[in-house]
């Protein structure tokens, strides 16, 4: 499929967005906004649940970017509930050979709450077989990182 975009941020026209934009200018690519996918939290059943349909576009993907606004000191709900939902349901490895780029931005983050989000975004990536790409927290990061998207 090529390049897919999650979107975790309840603005779909935020500052992720804008980040993601930067990332992968020129490039073509699919974004999916985590806020119109039913995921219901982890241990939870039902019906209308959508997690499986992000995971298998996931898997149609070559390169996956996972983007997130910086809320109450960590990533958003809706990406900590997708990475949770992972867990058991996904096999490990699955995504071995997929390139991963984690797109973390708020206002004025900390180090530390950057660093936590990226360790916990490394220990998914390696735990399912990505090639993890690093964390992107602002424009210039942006910028650099497109180069290494094909």
């Amino acid at each position: 499929m090529g390049i897919l975009f999650v979107n975790g941020s309840p603005n779909k026209n935020g500052n992720t967005t804008l980040l993601a934009e930067q990332l992968l200018k020129e490039k073509k690519f699919e974004t999916i906004n985590l806020v119109d996918y039913k995921i219901y939290s982890y241990g939870q059943n039902y019906e209308d649940d959508q997690f499986d349909e992000v995971i298998s576009k996931m898997k149609n993907a070559d390169t996956i970017i996972i983007g997130s606004p910086l809320y109450w000191h960590s990533m958003s709900g809706a990406v900590r509930n997708l990475l949770d939902r992972s867990y058991g349901a996904v096999s490990e490895g699955v995504f071995e050979g997929k390139e991963l780029y984690f797109i973390f931005q708020g206002a004025s983050p900390t180090e530390a709450q950057l660093k936590a989000g990226d360790y916990t975004m490394g220990r998914y990536a390696a735990l399912y077989g990505f090639h993890y790409n690093g964390m992107i927290t602002n424009m210039d990061e942006a910028e650099k990182a497109s180069n290494t998207i094909v």
